[in-house]
């Protein structure tokens, strides 16, 4: 019997399902689930409806469509710049794919005012214009072009800071930088034929030939130097020119004659040409000192300025002597010295004029025209040729003792030197940096104050040698002479009249170079065995020092004649200290 699914009859006849008393059957109502508490939305916060560019721009075109940048920035100073004849129209910044839309054109908005009819000739600048596609590489390379900007921007501004522009200062910055880079250059190049010629000598005939080459000359030449500063009235832009051009030339020489006889006599004249440009250089600032700053700061200055484009230009001369050797090196050694002749060349004229001045001198003599310098500029001068026999001591004297030390590995040899050099470098850096910033109100207890610091560290490095005891050293010494070098100008120009400045602050210098070529001198001629004797003999010459610049002070002498038996002074105060009623 089958079913009729349609019908729900069976066998063709009508059937229903019934209970037993005849009621028709009722399907039971499924129970109710128990009701769950549901979750209650997050309340509505209204969104900004996203809008694309065509909402605003009712002729928007898809074809000209330009991805420009979100807000402001300096892309603009190095993106080309959209022609004038372009005829795709022009829209503000921020109106492109996926910006925010301005502040009041949401609905119910109230439309913006009416900026007006334009002014005749008014017409905005083009907006910058990105490329069509934006790739790693291109957004690396605008970003280094960024950041290149910005450096080059605080360097100019620190380069002409307090009216530098104006007064000549920054030319002689950059002739002073370009002084520092040559020398680091000749250097880096030198530095395995004459740095070290020595320390490989067995004989005393061929250490003495060292110190008659390289050395000793500067004894001769420095007092010569001085005097002419006086006699040199005009051309000293033009002194300071051929001595960068002749250290230009004598490069040359020295790459064409690497391997014979000519290489050393041509690196005598180039460091004859480097003290004497320090010297000339020395007699000029004066007459570019801006009104607003000291001449210890401007000195300060140029020393920071010149030892960070040693370092720069040193680092790029050993990446030059790697790749084509040391002729290469000195090869670009000399274009730096045609840019630092340029430079010269470009200091303003008015350092040639010397009318009024006074030439200056150190000690007594009948000569009526020259000035006598005060007890204090005698306790600075005396005070700085300590300091600087120290450090002329550890230029030559620590090379020696790690060449004989280290005899074969040339990478340990630099790696020692270069420690002592780092510790050195720190030392001249925080010397300026504080000796630029603060006032000595006693500069000759503060020059006291550094040679003894540099006689204590040189003992200890004698009780305790060793390349960290010599690292102490030069850091201590280097930081002692940057300071006691702003006591000298801050007393030179608190102490002596302005047309007295020039001329004794170029012999001032002389006498400095005297003092380095003196502890060059020990560093050579002392055995290079180990550094106890060095360092004991170098301490003991700089307590004799310290002495006699206390005795000095207090008008007396150990060394007759070289005392001040004139009267002192008139005390003239700085500009700074008159500025701020400082006593």
């Amino acid at each position: 019997m089958a079913r009729d699914h349609r019908t729900g009859w069976w066998g063709g006849r009508a059937r229903r399902w019934a209970t037993a008393d005849g009621a028709p059957h009722q399907r039971p109502e499924p129970e109710p689930a128990p009701e769950t508490p549901r979750p209650e939305p997050p309340p509505y916060v209204p969104t900004v409806r996203r809008r694309y560019p065509w909402h605003d721009d009712p002729d928007y075109d898809p074809t000209e469509y330009r991805r420009e940048p979100e807000g402001p920035t300096r892309f603009a100073e190095w993106i080309e710049q959209a022609p004038a004849d372009d005829p795709a129209p022009t829209r503000a910044p921020g109106t492109g794919h996926g910006a925010a839309p301005p502040p009041g054109t949401g609905h119910g908005a109230a439309p913006p005012p009416d900026p007006g009819p334009e002014q005749p000739g008014e017409q905005a600048p083009p907006p910058p214009r990105m490329p069509k596609k934006l790739t790693v590489t291109r957004v690396a390379a605008l970003r280094s072009r960024q950041l290149t900007g910005a450096a080059v921007n605080t360097f100019r501004r620190a380069a002409t800071a307090d009216g530098a522009d104006r007064s000549g200062l920054t030319s002689l910055t950059y002739a002073s930088m370009m002084d520092y880079a040559v020398d680091a250059a000749v250097a880096v190049a030198l530095a395995n034929t004459l740095f070290f010629a020595a320390a490989t000598a067995e004989s005393k005939t061929n250490v003495a030939l060292y110190l008659l080459i390289t050395v000793a000359p500067f004894a001769v030449v420095a007092p010569v130097i001085g005097p002419l500063l006086d006699r040199l009235q005009r051309g000293r832009r033009a002194a300071l020119a051929v001595a960068m051009l002749g250290r230009a030339v004598l490069a040359v020489v020295m790459a064409l004659n690497y391997d014979n006889w000519i290489l050393y006599p041509a690196a005598l004249g180039a460091m004859v040409l480097s003290k004497s440009f320090t010297v000339l250089k020395a007699a000029v600032t004066p007459r570019v000192l801006p009104e607003g700053i000291t001449l210890a700061t401007t000195n300060s200055r140029l020393t920071t300025f010149g030892l960070i484009a040693g370092a720069v230009f040193g680092g790029i001369a050993s990446g030059v002597a790697y790749l084509f050797g040391s002729p290469g090196a000195l090869y670009y050694t000399a274009a730096l010295g045609v840019v630092g002749a340029l430079l010269c060349s470009r200091i303003p004229r008015w350092v040639e004029v010397t009318a009024g001045e006074v030439p200056a001198r150190l000690r007594s003599t009948r000569r009526p025209r020259r000035r006598p310098v005060g007890r204090s500029v005698v306790v600075a001068l005396w005070g700085n040729g300590a300091a600087r026999v120290v450090t002329g001591f550890l230029t030559l004297f620590v090379a020696f003792v790690v060449k004989e030390q280290a005899q074969g590995d040339a990478a340990q040899q630099l790696y020692l030197i270069g420690i002592i050099g780092a510790a050195a470098g720190v030392g001249s850096f925080l010397g300026n940096g504080v000796g630029s910033r603060i006032h000595f109100g006693r500069a000759e207890a503060m020059v006291i104050g550094c040679v003894s610091a540099a006689c204590a560290a040189a003992a200890v490095a004698a009780v305790l040698p060793g390349i960290l005891t010599a690292a102490i050293v030069g850091l201590v010494a280097a930081t002692g002479s940057a300071l006691a070098k702003v006591c000298l100008d801050a007393v030179i120009q608190r102490d002596l009249p302005e047309e007295s400045r020039a001329s004794a602050f170029g012999r001032s210098e002389t006498v400095l170079q005297l003092a380095w070529v003196s502890g060059g001198a020990l560093g050579v001629l002392l055995p290079h065995s180990g550094f106890r004797l060095g360092f004991a003999v170098v301490a003991a010459v700089v307590a004799v020092v310290g002495i006699q610049t206390a005795l000095v002070w207090r008008g007396r002498t150990l060394v007759p004649g070289l005392g001040l038996k004139e009267p002192l002074p008139e005390r003239r105060p700085a500009p700074s200290e008159a500025a701020s009623g400082a006593p």
